[in-house]
């Protein structure tokens, strides 16, 4: 018989079973929780704008983290359904969204009325138009919920721009008042209808014909990627009948899915396409009948009115990469702090605080790179040419990077979960599938890398332009040690003589996608560091310029241990939940 044991028994978890599972950003308010874009926002909006707009950004933030991320959920369970006939047998081929698309649809072109915001007064109570860092800024919360309808939303407002631009003014008096409505029920939402069988970056192999027919333009063609199949009304490109082959004889088509006498237009939405990710949002295939259509603008400038709104859309997609990753640092985050492996919370490990800096950093170059190039935006709406020289490469740049990281900050955010995000109940499933289309819209990685080196530099110089507003801004970070601010400046001469080797020498063509990187690293990382130096904001920031000045622009040798010193002081200081001063991140730039 053994004594009785006098040892005080051993601590019990208390949790059970579902109380181990990390929580995810559920209830989250994303606005209130981002310091980078609290912060960037004052820097990049006037003072009066960011009073008035705050209490937006702020709905939104919790709206984004609440409803309307249970309405994204539903609706990528729910897809459309194309219904091809009535119950009369009449070809009406209408499409059926499930409630929750609806619902949000009506947050975004209702209540936040995104479509117009830009082009009109009115929209959130704002007595003028809004500029496009608040534009860009709220798509970049409304997107962290949902991704798929920002396509509706975002080709509604470019086609807007196009009318306004190029249109006759009695076309302009009928579309326009119909697409700036803020009435859900009656608008009329655009699109562009590019793609077809022929391919979608070679434009020139177009084969849709238009014929004038007793003065009124019709179209015969098939479109074959047609995002918003079912939208009001569709911008695209068609060849009118004599016009000679390739880009020069393509004309710009405004087409109404319905006719001014209510009829239905003579086309067909073939079928819809069953894609790997924006579920939530129709893509079909168009058949066009001799479809009645409007010219938009002169018959032999097709193409390069189209454009016009396809850089609007690039723009668009590098703010839609951008929010996606910082949806994926937040779940990443909140995941990190909560869940427990061999008795310590995981962001404790050192491999796992790692692998949070690299999809930190990226989601934060982008952030900056969007803001700075909304800004462009806002100083070329105003008639800046060197604000509208750096919009042109910026522009593309964003568009080639952001949406290239965003797979891997998507994947990595995943496997901080672990087996959880594999499946479909959990958000990092939708994350990875739709972050995957942002490298196919509106040109993938190779087309819009040469955008870059062949047009933006080789042939309009836009580099040089925007290299003298990168050294304004590092000239004006005093307060960030000399020694970092050199190695920008000598890595940023670096970027700028490799692009305008590659884009001189068509023999480094290769080459166009590592040129178009590094100027986009040194652009970002400049910005950083400019942003970490001005009164009240976030330090970190000049860290994450380190980062990508050591990770994405430095040679290392793969086989050598890191610095671990180095990075468990960044880690420490990236991580902490306080707020960070350049006198604490002083030394570490060293």
């Amino acid at each position: 018989m053994h004594a009785p044991s006098h040892k005080a028994p051993a601590a019990q978890d208390p949790r059970r079973g579902a109380d181990h599972i990390a929580p995810d950003c559920a209830g989250q308010n994303f606005y209130s929780v981002d310091r980078g874009l609290r912060d960037l926002l004052r820097l990049y909006l006037t003072p009066d704008d960011f009073r008035r707009l705050e209490p937006h950004f702020d709905r939104l933030g919790a709206l984004a983290g609440g409803r309307l991320d249970e309405l994204a959920k539903a609706a990528d369970k729910h897809p459309p359904v194309l219904q091809a006939r009535d119950r009369f047998g009449r070809d009406e081929d209408w499409i059926d969204y499930h409630s929750s698309y609806r619902d949000m649809e009506a947050i975004a072109f209702g209540d936040f009325q995104f479509h117009a915001m830009s082009h009109r007064a009115g929209a959130l109570g704002i007595d003028r138009p809004l500029p496009a860092v608040a534009k860009y800024a709220l798509q970049y919360l409304f997107v962290q919920a949902e991704f798929g309808l920002m396509c509706p939303i975002s080709v509604t407002d470019t086609s807007i721009h196009l009318i306004r631009k190029f249109a006759s003014a009695e076309l302009q008096e009928y579309l326009l008042p119909k697409m700036l409505s803020g009435d859900v029920a009656s608008m009329w939402k655009g699109t562009q209808f590019m793609t077809e069988r022929s391919g979608g970056s070679d434009v020139g192999g177009i084969e849709t014909t238009a014929r004038n027919i007793d003065g009124t333009w019709r179209l015969y063609g098939d479109k074959w990627f047609c995002s918003h199949a079912d939208a009001d009304v569709a911008l695209l490109l068609a060849r009118p009948e004599g016009a000679p082959a390739g880009t020069k004889g393509l004309a710009l088509f405004a087409l109404p899915r319905r006719l001014k006498d209510g009829s239905r237009n003579a086309y067909r939405i073939v079928r819809l396409k069953d894609k790997l990710g924006t579920r939530s949002m129709a893509s079909g295939e168009i058949l066009l009948e001799g479809a009645e259509a409007w010219l938009v603008g002169e018959a032999g400038r097709g193409l390069k009115q189209m454009m016009e709104q396809v850089n609007l859309s690039r723009l668009s997609h590098g703010v839609r990469a951008a929010a996606m990753m910082r949806r994926c640092v937040n779940e990443a985050m909140v995941c990190a702090r909560s869940r427990e492996a061999f008795g310590k919370t995981i962001i404790e490990y050192p491999l796992l605080r790692r692998q949070l800096l690299k999809i930190i950093v990226p989601t934060e170059q982008s952030l900056s790179m969007f803001l700075f190039a909304a800004s462009a935006m806002d100083r070329a709406n105003a008639g800046s040419r060197e604000a509208e020289g750096c919009l042109r490469l910026l522009t593309p740049l964003l568009k080639f990077r952001a949406c290239r990281d965003n797979i891997p900050v998507a994947t990595g955010a995943m496997e901080v979960r672990g087996g959880n995000g594999y499946i479909e109940e959990w958000v990092h499933a939708r994350l990875i599938r739709d972050a995957h289309v942002g490298v196919l819209w509106e040109g993938t990685s190779n087309i819009n890398a040469l955008d870059i080196v062949t047009r933006a530099v080789g042939k309009n110089r836009n580099h040089r332009t925007l290299a003298v507003a990168l050294t304004n801004l590092l000239d004006h970070a005093r307060l960030v040690p000399a020694a970092f601010r050199d190695r920008l400046r000598a890595a940023l001469d670096r970027a700028l003589d490799f692009v305008e080797r590659v884009a001189a020498e068509p023999a480094l063509e290769a080459d166009a996608r590592r040129a178009a990187g590094a100027l986009y690293h040194v652009s970002s990382a400049i910005l950083m560091t400019w942003e970490a130096a001005q009164p009240g904001a976030d330090a970190r920031r000049a860290l994450y310029a380190r980062l990508v000045l050591d990770h994405r622009l430095g040679a290392r040798d793969p086989l050598a241990p890191g610095d671990g010193d180095f990075e468990r002081k960044v880690a420490e200081l990236v991580l902490s939940e306080q707020p960070v001063t350049l006198a604490e991140v002083a030394g570490v730039l060293a």
